[in-house]
């Protein structure tokens, strides 16, 4: 699918950049969708639609008329992964099922929509001393990859590393080092159902990572991989009399 005509949902918990005086605050004032959504604007077909929504909205910015108009739905959160309300979450879930793209940052490892998904807790080390990150693209010819950097070079960020609590993934396409000699599987494909789902690391809030035009063009790619080729309902079982190919 290309990104014209394309309809793309940036979702924010929108929390750290709203404490006054905080490092995400400087960082993000209009909040990491905001930075995330511009990005998307700059660098897919002017045709495509980019809305955001955030937490604090009802339904959470996701009501069933907008997950239905959405092709892409890009996902952050980390300070209240419980406070997503389960029915969101369902509804979330059978968009994906029937097709829609999901695009899993950063610390949203740890959201209800995610674990769902992977069917695995999704725990893995941290520590977030500010080192150097490398981002290692081992698919260069996948198409999330084009036109990345390599390494793409991170200056500051917060380590993740292994083990990673994920099934196997369908696509690895980056691996990042760091400078305490870990290493993690930073990008990564599935398909569920009918959707596509990639997750990316790189995003820590308190680190200017979304303002990174590497960053920002992974983003992009991956919306347009994540792009759905059909919307159905999710798949169910169907009684099927004898040659029922025929009628």
């Amino acid at each position: 699918m290309s990104a014209e005509g394309l309809r793309v949902t940036v979702w924010n918990e929108n929390i750290h950049e709203r404490i006054a005086g905080s490092v995400p605050a400087e960082l993000y004032p209009d909040g990491m969708h905001s930075v995330i959504a511009d990005a998307l604007r700059a660098r897919l077909d002017s045709d495509a639609v980019i809305r955001v929504a955030t937490m604090e909205e009802p339904e959470h910015g996701l009501s069933a008329e907008s997950v239905d108009a959405t092709d892409v739905l890009l996902w952050w959160g980390h300070a209240d992964h419980d406070g997503v309300d389960d029915f969101v979450v369902d509804r979330v879930h059978r968009a994906v099922l029937g097709g829609m793209g999901l695009i899993v940052l950063h610390s949203a490892h740890h959201s209800k929509i995610f674990r769902r998904l992977m069917g695995t807790t999704c725990a893995l080390r941290w520590r977030n001393d500010g080192e150097r990150e490398l981002v290692w693209s081992v698919a260069p010819d996948h198409s999330i990859a084009r036109g990345i950097d390599e390494p793409l070079m991170i200056e500051r960020h917060e380590m993740y590393g292994e083990p990673f609590d994920i099934p196997n993934p369908d696509e690895l396409v980056f691996i990042s080092s760091f400078a305490g000699g870990e290493v993690f599987r930073s990008g990564a494909t599935w398909r569920r159902g009918h959707g596509r789902v990639f997750f990316f690391s790189p995003g820590d809030q308190e680190y200017p990572v979304y303002h990174h035009s590497g960053v920002q063009q992974v983003l992009a790619n991956g919306v347009l991989w994540a792009a759905p080729t059909r919307r159905t309902r999710p798949g169910e079982a169907l009684e099927c009399p004898r040659a029922w190919y025929d009628s």
